[in-house]
């Protein structure tokens, strides 16, 4: 293909259907056709003539004029039904639906090679942040010791409007909403899946290794408190939502989303509002620090014309990791040390942890600091779900 007769099919003009199309009309290089939007809504006013829109997927997904579909709709289900018939159909797919990708990363790997199509989908990890081109690029062949993220906008918004400002977790939220970088429903992004399945994404890229998200622990912000802010502010740290992957020894990795302690002297402490970063550790690349916009309708679609343009030239992610030989295991196997506030004694119980270094309990605020294992998390996480209890990877031991 060549950017010449790029027609593009269009599936969503939400907030990153609505940039994407500014960012394409913006640029002065790069010329592409959206020949047609597919919409659920007909009665929804839309900027543009409604001749421009269809109500029927199959009006594109059908259409051999258009040879490349962009996926920019939130229902994962619909998302794959339409990315599944396009690579059928021998369409070239870009896509921003990271749950879609997450939960049928490795069915979506095989299709491209079946249907000898190319599918990218920068946006759906890190928003503006081209991390997946370089962990198919950059470190194709380097041997990377871990890699972690603040990845959702929303989450890191709220935290540090909590930190900045001293505003309770709710007004922090009505905040986020109102300047449009949370959803009206932002449990996805407050309890910490969207930050899980950019983590699964990104671990495929990273070691060649297509994590199930329901394998993965994670714990959201949801139940932060004015307590925990002020703790982590005494003791000179910022609140940030962290995804990690790395290894544990030369045969394993690990992963999991947690709060975390950041020092003023390492680089997320700076990431603030809904601005995402990740920080890659590698052996001879040493650490690098990418840093970006991670919410908002032109910063992804800044990362969706990347594709865009990307596919342009023929381009497609080679999954280099797993095509190696010594692709490593997952395991859950692996030691962290912990800050939980909770309120109930049992709650605290459940933790058994094999070393505590810190507690405290008064009638409105209780915590403990202390070691356990992440498969021990991983057990109990139905039970403390929607219990009031805050827990923060404080960072100190094994994770570094």
């Amino acid at each position: 293909m060549t950017r010449d007769n790029l027609k593009i099919g269009l599936f969503g003009y939400g907030c990153v259907g609505q940039g994407l199309h500014d960012v394409l009309n913006s640029s002065k290089g790069f010329k592409a056709d959206i020949v047609k939007i597919c919409v659920k809504n007909p009665g929804k006013p839309r900027r543009l003539p409604m001749s421009s829109f269809t109500y029927d997927k199959y009006e594109i997904l059908d259409d051999p004029s258009i040879n490349l579909i962009v996926e920019l709709i939130n229902d994962a289900d619909d998302a794959f039904d339409i990315v599944a018939t396009a690579m059928k159909n021998g369409k070239n797919v870009v896509s921003a639906n990271k749950l879609m990708i997450a939960t049928h990363f490795r069915e979506l790997v095989d299709m491209q090679k079946r249907y000898n199509v190319s599918f990218l989908y920068e946006a759906s990890a890190g928003a503006s942040i081209p991390i997946i081109r370089n962990l198919e690029e950059y470190y194709d062949n380097e041997l990377l010791y871990s890699l972690r993220g603040i990845l959702n906008g929303t989450t890191n918004y709220i935290l540090t409007s909590m930190y900045n400002k001293g505003t309770n977790y709710e007004s922090a939220l009505a905040e986020a909403q109102q300047k449009g970088f949370a959803e009206i429903d932002p449990t996805l992004d407050v309890e910490g899946w969207d930050a899980k399945y950019k983590l699964c994404i990104l671990t495929g890229h990273a070691y060649g290794v297509f994590l199930d998200p329901a394998d993965v622990f994670h714990h959201g912000i949801k139940t932060i408190t004015k307590h925990d802010i002020q703790y982590a502010r005494e003791k000179g740290y910022k609140i940030k939502l962290v995804s990690y992957v790395g290894k544990t020894d030369e045969n394993h990795i690990t992963a999991f989303v947690l709060p975390r302690f950041i020092a003023a002297d390492k680089n997320f402490y700076n990431v603030d509002y809904e601005y995402n970063g990740v920080i890659a550790e590698a052996a001879f690349a040493d650490r690098q620090f990418f840093y970006g916009k991670g919410a908002g309708g032109h910063a992804t679609g800044s990362a969706v014309f990347s594709d865009i343009s990307a596919n342009s030239y023929g381009y497609r992610y080679e999954y280099k990791k797993m095509r190696q030989e010594l692709v490593p295991e997952y395991t859950l196997d692996h030691k962290i040390e912990v800050y939980v506030r909770y309120s109930d004694d049992k709650t605290a119980d459940l933790f058994n942890f094999e070393d505590v270094s810190e507690c405290f309990r008064s009638k409105e605020y209780k915590y403990i600091v202390g070691t356990l294992n992440l498969k021990k998390l991983f057990d109990i996480k139905e039970l403390i779900f929607d219990r009031d209890i805050f827990i923060v990877n404080t960072g100190r031991k094994f994770t570094d």
